[in-house]
């Protein structure tokens, strides 16, 4: 064993375990050494520290850790210290032997080589990378936790670097470890071991050079094996490890279930809470993806997770409280559970109690009046503009963004009442009815949790709840001036809930009454003092916006003075949620709300604001947003406010593409989000103000602009430039003629690449750009014409796999270029017609419907059999329109099937027609046919 030493350790242990054998577990991939001996061992190699360097490093350590010191400055001369080639050495040195020093800075120096490895180890001379993996080894049975800890996150980034191929003496250690009897030895190797599991478990699981099975064979049996240790420590590393697998679910462990859910059943009452907490979400993990497993033991599990639901810690609590939206969404049999409802409702809702230390009661007592501080501004994110029929839903935000126990029970009551409906119900109810009467101030958290729960159920038990949604709607309508704020803005959230039902009560006179009521319920809150009612209250407002749109048109003045109040008294981050509430009111109002005694009071403050901020402040996203509503829906009206709009978002698109290059010059640090919605303000302007756009954009350099944003790197930088090329197109292409030929390139490129997938929404919005310009700029667009098509057809004959707004948007704007230069591409009609007619029967009857039937017609007259073995796909296509509004597009339609039936005599247009549906064939008639 003496070589074993030598420098060419690695080969020689590949070799060693190649000689002994294989089928002995103790050879399989360790040796008969003790592990102290086999650490030491490890650590034998010529590299040496110079006293004076590992002194400075030292001090420069001790000063980083020191909170009075200059981080900055220290940073500097850390860096400064790693362009030397063995600076790495000497870290891993003063964890591994630093001895005298603290282990405050002997942690130090391991996070600093942590962070360093990961940019420099793979460009490291063999020899310091053997040295460093050599001295981190012995860590792994150091006196002191923290040491053991931090060898271990270092080994588990140098396996991700590396993967343990070339380091068999990594798991010759680790077995050895695990396998002594000394509790540090055990510790550090299972820690370092979790480490890896938990952040790349597929290395274990893997097959290598000069060993028998992959290495998880090996340590599986013994994690499981620790699942006994009296140490709690051991306990918690192995569950967490093995939890790591039931993803991929290697052979070892699917052959040793058995075991591992003994295991679980017998830790599932550990005294220790992060033991039981991991036993929770294995079985939540196991019935998400391996429901199988559990099932023979379904009935237990289901008791214990509703025993565990009431665990006396938190943590273990909410794990087992996320049991049941898994199961639920598993789409397991409802009768295994249904039988436990009336013992589970009741755990739910006693958890949905506000606990005594939850982060929102501290909040709640905050003053509106008091000025947020920046860690208070949440990051916001832009969409960017989609041209198509599918954009991302908001979710339903409970208002703060942290999962806790509380949320986590409404979410599952939420997914349990939407599996079984009003069955929920009578378990339910009375509960809520006697938390909702409890009048003593004292029971408030109580009532608060049953208005959150009849907002849970709003959806699932809608049928059960209709007959005395009335009553429970003029339950709620007091509770807004309750005087807990919790309670007020809980009930803003459930009244939003119910906002499709309170609405459709308009045509009726209590029902009116009571959509005012909660208008004006609403619309006070939004006035309210507490930041987080003020929050609660807009956001439901703004739900109830959508579901009213025109509705509100009666009521816009008194809606506006409030918001506008709003916007006067709102410290920043509720400023944000004004916006989005004033921009829902123009999408919802639209056209109405261009009337001077509107504009006089929305405007002002708006106008205010627009120029207090700078080009640089992040708080003009929202306001460039609430200006894309309101341009869109005052359309021509928004002209008195457009140019100064127009020159600012071009004046912000040009400071930050300066910026992109060269940050100092202009002035900002670059942030595409600046680019992205000024591009989107633009598209807004272009939409509301059609071709009255033309005089601002005929002096500007926006066309020299927007090609660069069309060309940027960023892909939600390029989606933006695309609608905006697309609106562009609509209402003046003449200013795009210069440079046509570089933005059909571009456009083109978007949709061949390889990457199509992940930029779906930029290839979306550049296909729709493509057969705008092809109807406006007709033969001009006939260079690009075949290049476009060859992409179009590979995602009409891939349908399935790709977005929809993708799909239709790839079939308008194949139909457009067809209409415009039918010769070039009628030719190749036969390679797309059945999956082009399949895509044009999905989408709903417009006038972009109609300009792509165009072009099938246009297609039909220069080419009429390139059609003909697709005929059947071609009668389903346009037996998809409902009424097709153009007469003149009505009769080329009848022309081509007409000229079908001639052209197919002998029987085989009846054949044809015998194909069809006898809806379709219906539809047909009015074709004359």
């Amino acid at each position: 064993l003496v070589v074993v030493g030598s420098a060419s350790l690695p080969q020689n242990l590949a070799l060693l375990v190649r000689i002994l054998d294989p089928n002995k577990a103790e050879s399989r991939f360790s040796f008969f050494l003790s592990p102290k001996a086999l650490l030491n061992m490890a650590a034998s190699t010529s590299w040496q520290p110079q006293e004076e360097g590992f002194k400075e490093i030292c001090g420069l350590l001790d000063q980083h850790i020191s909170p009075t010191s200059d981080k900055s400055q220290i940073w500097q001369q850390l860096q400064h210290y790693s362009q030397f080639p063995d600076f790495n050495n000497y870290l891993v040195f003063i964890l591994a032997r630093a001895e005298g020093k603290s282990v405050e800075v002997r942690q130090a120096a391991g996070l600093l080589l942590k962070n360093n490895l990961k940019t420099a180890f793979k460009s490291m001379t063999s020899a310091y990378q053997q040295y460093i993996k050599s001295e981190l080894l012995p860590c792994l049975g150091a006196a002191d936790r923290h040491i053991r800890s931090t060898a271990g996150t270092i080994i588990s980034v140098l396996v991700q670097l590396g993967g343990v191929f070339g380091w068999p003496e990594l798991l010759h250690t680790l077995v050895k470890c695990l396998d002594s009897n000394d509790l540090n030895h055990m510790e550090g190797a299972m820690d370092a071991l979790s480490k890896i599991c938990e952040d790349i478990p597929q290395v274990l699981d893997s097959d290598m050079p000069g060993l028998s099975e992959p290495p998880i064979n090996v340590f599986l049996p013994r994690l499981l094996q620790l699942f006994q240790s009296p140490h709690a420590s051991l306990r918690k590393l192995s569950l967490g490890s093995v939890n790591q697998y039931i993803m991929l679910m290697p052979t070892v462990l699917y052959a040793s279930m058995d075991k591992y859910l003994q295991g679980l059943f017998v830790l599932a009452n550990d005294p220790t809470a992060e033991v039981r907490k991991l036993v929770c979400a294995a079985f939540v993990q196991l019935i998400e993806v391996r429901p199988a497993f559990l099932e023979p033991h379904l009935r237990n599990v289901i008791e214990y997770m509703l025993q565990v639901n009431k665990d006396p810690d938190d943590e273990v609590a909410l794990e087992a409280c996320e049991f049941w939206s898994a199961y639920c969404e598993a789409q397991l049999p409802p009768d295994n559970l249904r039988e436990f409802l009336p013992r589970l409702i009741p755990v739910l809702l006693s958890n949905m109690v506000y606990a005594e230390d939850d982060e929102s009661l501290v909040d709640a007592e905050e003053d509106g009046s008091l000025p947020d501080r920046d860690q208070d501004l949440r990051p916001r994110f832009h969409s960017s503009r989609f041209h198509g029929s599918e954009n991302a839903e908001d979710d339903d935000d409970d208002i703060v963004n942290i999962w806790n126990l509380r949320k986590c029970s409404a979410a599952a009551l939420d997914i349990l009442s939407n599996v079984f409906g009003d069955e929920i119900l009578p378990t339910l109810m009375p509960i809520v009815q006697a938390k909702l009467s409890a009048t003593a101030d004292a029971a408030w958290k109580e009532k608060e949790a049953a208005v959150l729960a009849l907002g849970a159920i709003s959806e699932g038990c809608i049928n059960g709840l209709y007959p005395h949604l009335s009553e429970i709607v003029a339950f709620l309508i007091p509770l807004l001036d309750d005087k807990f704020p919790l309670i007020r803005s809980i009930t803003c959230w459930t009244l939003s809930r119910f906002s499709k039902f309170i609405v459709q009560g308009i045509g009726h006179r209590e029902g009116h009454e009571q959509f005012d009521n909660v208008l004006m319920g609403f619309l006070r809150r939004i006035l309210d003092n507490n930041k987080r009612v003020q929050e609660a209250a807009c956001s439901a407002f703004a739900t109830l916006e959508e579901e009213a749109a025109e509705e509100l048109a009666p009521r816009l003045e008194i809606i506006l003075q409030h918001l506008m109040c709003a916007f006067g008294k709102y410290q920043r981050r509720n400023l944000r949620i004004v916006y989005d509430a004033i921009g829902t009111l123009a999408d919802a109002v639209g056209g109405e709300l261009n009337q001077p005694v509107y504009l006089d009071i929305l405007m002002p403050p708006l106008i205010a604001k627009w120029q207090q901020l700078s080009n640089s402040d992040k708080d003009i996203f929202p306001l460039l947003e609430c200006f894309t509503s309101i341009a869109q829906a005052l359309g021509t009206g928004f002209s008195q406010f457009a140019e100064p709009v127009f020159q600012r978002c071009l004046q912000i698109i040009q400071t930050q593409q300066l910026a992109k290059v060269n940050p100092v010059s202009a002035g900002v640090q670059y942030d595409k989000e600046f680019i992205v919605c000024s591009l989107d303000l633009l598209s807004g302007l272009t939409e509301g103000l059609g071709s009255g756009i033309e005089s601002l954009v005929s002096q500007s350099s926006l066309r020299d602009l927007l090609l660069q944003c069309c060309l940027d790197d960023a892909p939600d930088v390029r989606q933006s430039a695309f609608a905006l090329l697309g609106d562009f197109a609509r209402v003046c292409p003449i200013h795009l003629r210069p440079r046509l030929s570089e933005f059909l390139d571009v456009a083109a490129k978007q949709l061949n690449t390889p990457k199509l997938k992940e930029t779906v929404s930029v290839a979306n919005n550049a296909c729709w750009a493509i057969g705008e310009l092809a109807v406006k700029v007709h033969q001009e667009i006939s260079p690009i014409v075949m290049t476009v098509i060859s992409c179009l057809v590979p995602v009409l004959q891939h349908a399935e796999e790709l977005n929809k707004s993708l799909i239709e948007n790839s079939a308008i704007t194949l139909g457009r270029l067809a209409w415009v230069c039918p010769e070039l591409v009628s030719p190749h009609m036969e390679h797309f017609m059945q999956s082009w007619c399949t895509a044009l029967s999905m989408i709903r009857d417009d006038i972009e419907k109609e300009d792509a039937f165009r072009g099938l017609c246009s297609m039909v007259k220069v080419n009429p059999t390139g059609a003909l073995s697709s005929l059947v796909f071609m009668c389903k296509a346009i037996a998809s329109w409902h009424e097709i509004r153009s007469e003149d597009l009505h009769n080329e339609v009848c022309q081509v099937l007409h000229g079908y039936k001639q052209m197919l005599r002998n029987g085989a247009w009846e054949q044809c027609m015998s194909a069809l549906e006898p809806p379709v064939k219906d539809k047909l008639s009015k074709y004359q046919v």
